[in-house]
C-alpha cells in the first residue's frame, strides 16, 4: 500500500518553489524564536510556551501559504476541558510534532535526546518542558518517561507521545512501543488516541510538500484505571490502524 501511495504522490505536480520557501521560513523563524526563548528563559513557563506555540502556528500558516497545505481536525469534543490526558499519536512527518501544539491543549512532548544536538533549536526544546529520553537505554527511557510524564500530568500538562518511536511511511502504522501506555497505567490518567494522514502530503525524508488537506481525528478517551499497559497500548494501536485505513 505504501508503494502505491508513493506512486500517486510522484504523479502530482512538484511544488519546488513552495517547499523551498517553507524550508527557508521554518529555519529562519526557528532561529529568531530560539534566540527569543533563550533571552526570556527567566520568564514563567506560560510565556515561553505561548511563544513556542505561536511559532508552531506560524509554520502551519506558512505551509498553507507556500504549499497550499491545510488541515482539519475531527473529534475535538473528545478532549476534556481542563483535564490533563495522554495523547498517543501516529508519527509520519515533522508536521504533527508542530501542529499538535496548535490544536491540542497545553502539553509537553516526549523527544529523543538526539534532537538536543541541534544548536539553538534543539536546546530551546528544554525551555518548554520537553520530556527527553535516551532510546538506546530502554529501561532508563521508560523510567524517565513515567517519572517526568507523571509530574507533568499532575501539573496539568497533557503529554503527547508518538509510540511508534520513529516516523512511518504514509499509510503505515508501526508497532506501538509501550512507554505511553505504561505512563497511563502507572499514573491513572486517561489516554486519547490521535491519527492523521500527514505523510500523504509532508512525508518523512522528503523535501517536497504537496497541497491538500491533512485530516486529523481525535478518538474517545481510553479508560486506563485498573488496566494493563499492554491492553491500553493494543486498544490505542488498533484504533489508529482502523481509522487511518478509512482516511
Amino acid at each position: 500500500m505504501t508503494q502505491q501511495n508513493q506512486s500517486l504522490s510522484d504523479n502530482r505536480p512538484k511544488n519546488y518553489l513552495g517547499s523551498a520557501l517553507l524550508f527557508i521560513g521554518i529555519f529562519s523563524t526557528a532561529t529568531i524564536v530560539g534566540i527569543l526563548l533563550f533571552a526570556l528563559f527567566w520568564t514563567p513557563f506560560s510565556v515561553r510556551y505561548k511563544i513556542a506555540t505561536f511559532w508552531c502556528w506560524l509554520v502551519t500558516e506558512m505551509a498553507k501559504l507556500f504549499c497550499g497545505l491545510n488541515y482539519e481536525v475531527e473529534g475535538l469534543e473528545n478532549v476534556p476541558a481542563g483535564q490533563a490526558v495522554i495523547f498517543l499519536s501516529n508519527h509520519q512527518s515533522a508536521w504533527e510534532t508542530l501542529a499538535t501544539r496548535v490544536f491540542l491543549p497545553i502539553q509537553t512532548t516526549v523527544l529523543k535526546k538526539e534532537l538536543l544536538y541541534f544548536p539553538l533549536w534543539g536546546w530551546a526544546l528544554i525551555l518548554v518542558k520537553s520530556i527527553v529520553i535516551d532510546r538506546s537505554n530502554q529501561r532508563g527511557a521508560l523510567k524517565k518517561l513515567v517519572e517526568d510524564g507523571t509530574k507533568c500530568l499532575n501539573e496539568g500538562l497533557c503529554v503527547v507521545v508518538f509510540p511508534e518511536g520513529t516516523r512511518a511511511g504514509a499509510r503505515e502504522v508501526l508497532t506501538f512501543n509501550a512507554g505511553g501506555a505504561m505512563l497511563a497505567h502507572k499514573s491513572g490518567f486517561p489516554v486519547i488516541p490521535v491519527v492523521h494522514n500527514a505523510g500523504d502530503f509532508w512525508s518523512r525524508y522528503s523535501f517536497l510538500k504537496y497541497p491538500g488537506t491533512i485530516k486529523v481525528k481525535i478518538g474517545a478517551p481510553i479508560e486506563t484505571q485498573g488496566r494493563k499497559a499492554s491492553e491500553i497500548n493494543a486498544e490505542a494501536e488498533a484504533w489508529v490502524k482502523t481509522e487511518l485505513a478509512k482516511m
